[in-house]
């Protein structure tokens, strides 16, 4: 059986999945039942000087029938005194000594502040600690939060200060509510941080009610921004991650939208060694992770993988600038007629929304008790094809449409290539360099092409 375990700054956790500062880490009583449910770790909610939550705190967006498709929260953190959470996860480590216990830390900008809090959740037990500079809400405010998280100097300065006292790894957790967060996790290494963890959730209004104009929550009528996450986020906490990883050398801890173990997965392969769940635990509870550890454990032996740090970071290599990417890869629509159900979804997305590659002919008429075939598949133009995987998408029908390669025998050439290209003769046009290939080959760029007209003739398409 394939092992589970990371070794994250050094802390071994018995696996990658940890409950993210938030609701379900509250106290030391739903810290236990979640270890007792299987999680490898957990991320206390954030401490600091109590605050005040209101009420309500919740808002959401649902998609169909999917209910939370994205939370928005205006809740703050912990309203338990420091002490009362200290001691609870003293606890917590006595006794889980072998699960991972972070303490999430958020105190004003001031170093002996920050020396304080440290030393006294260092003497707690826990394992790791947390600089929430994430928070986009409520504590930003009062300059706390993603008020630190946005401005580089500022997370370089507190982090520096956390690791002058110090003696267990730090973790930074960085806001997305910036332009650049690989920026800011080069930050938070330069003040020596020894992780970073990402996304805290993403300032939002999820919603303003048409009755009573106010935002969603409300709060006697108003309300106010929030923090954003659910599955919604995930594929823009992916992007980051990705980028992040590209671009410091030091452990991460995915965060936003996981819910099951393929979300784990993809944030794993994509460099994070550690990945935190909150908002499927609120949504589901703390059961879900039995299906986690079951499916990465299968996931593992499936694809000949001994160990969850061998996935770490595997598919970064493939995250490429777009000018690097080929420009003469070539795809193209194929629709299994068994399959079809002549919906002509494809066609209608494709016509309406895409480049005008598929047609339908009339709907057969005739009676099937006379043997008449009332099969109705629409047609994908190939030479007109641009594989852009809209069709695909939309098919209400697992399999029907697939995007099958084809071979165009030209050499890979991307967009760098061609502005080389044109660097080097400066008289290449792009119909010369970046079209369909020429009976003789054009002075200025071997293997080059040439436009043609659509069907239509109302405009020109490339051929990729």
């Amino acid at each position: 059986m394939p092992d589970l375990s990371i070794n994250f700054c050094g802390i071994r956790s018995p696996n990658p999945f940890w409950l993210a500062s938030g609701p379900p880490t509250n106290t030391a009583y739903q810290v236990m039942r979640a270890f007792d449910a299987g999680w490898g770790g957990a991320v206390w909610k954030t401490i600091g000087e109590p605050i005040i939550n209101t009420a309500s705190r919740y808002g959401s967006i649902d998609l169909k029938n999917e209910r939370m498709m994205g939370l928005n929260n205006i809740e703050l953190i912990s309203d338990r005194p420091v002490d009362v959470n200290l001691r609870e996860i003293a606890e917590v480590k006595k006794r889980f000594p072998h699960h991972t216990v972070v303490a999430s830390l958020m105190v004003e900008s001031k170093r002996e502040t920050w020396h304080d809090i440290v030393r006294r959740a260092e003497d707690s037990g826990a394992d790791l600690l947390e600089l929430n500079f994430g928070c986009p809400h409520g504590m930003s405010e009062r300059g706390m939060g993603a008020a630190v998280g946005q401005v580089p100097e500022y997370a370089t300065m507190i982090t520096s200060w956390v690791k002058e006292v110090a003696k267990t790894p730090v973790i930074v957790k960085l806001t997305p509510n910036v332009t650049d967060i690989a920026h800011m996790a080069v930050a938070a290494k330069n003040g020596n941080a020894d992780a970073v963890s990402l996304v805290n959730t993403f300032n939002s209004i999820v919603g303003v009610d048409l009755d009573s104009y106010a935002p969603r929550p409300a709060v006697a009528g108003r309300g106010s921004h929030g923090g954003y996450c659910g599955p919604a986020v995930k594929p823009i906490a992916l992007h980051m991650v990705s980028s992040v990883a590209k671009t410091v050398d030091i452990p991460i801890s995915g965060i936003g939208g996981i819910g099951n173990w393929r979300d784990a997965v993809e944030f794993m392969l994509l460099g994070a060694t550690s990945v935190q769940v909150c908002t499927a635990a609120m949504h589901y509870g703390f059961r879900i992770v039995r299906d986690m550890i079951e499916g990465l454990e299968n996931y593992l032996e499936d694809k000949g993988f001994a160990s969850a740090m061998d996935i770490v970071g595997k598919s970064t290599p493939r995250i490429d600038d777009w000018g690097n990417l080929d420009l003469n890869y070539k795809i193209v629509a194929k629709i299994d007629a068994e399959k079809c159900i002549g919906c002509n979804l494809c066609y209608i997305a494709c016509e309406d929304g895409a480049h005008q590659c598929i047609r339908v002919d009339e709907r057969p008429s005739g009676d099937l008790r006379h043997g008449v075939d009332l099969r109705h598949v629409p047609l994908v133009l190939e030479d007109e094809c641009v594989g852009c995987n809209l069709c695909a998408l939309v098919c209400p029908v697992p399999g029907c449409i697939h995007m099958a390669e084809i071979d165009t025998g030209r050499p890979h050439m991307s967009w760098k290539q061609l502005q080389e290209a044109r660097g080097k003769s400066p008289q290449c046009s792009m119909e010369d360099a970046g079209w369909r290939r020429l009976d003789e080959t054009p002075k200025c760029f071997e293997g080059s092409w040439r436009p043609r007209r659509s069907r239509c003739h109302r405009r020109l398409t490339r051929t990729c």
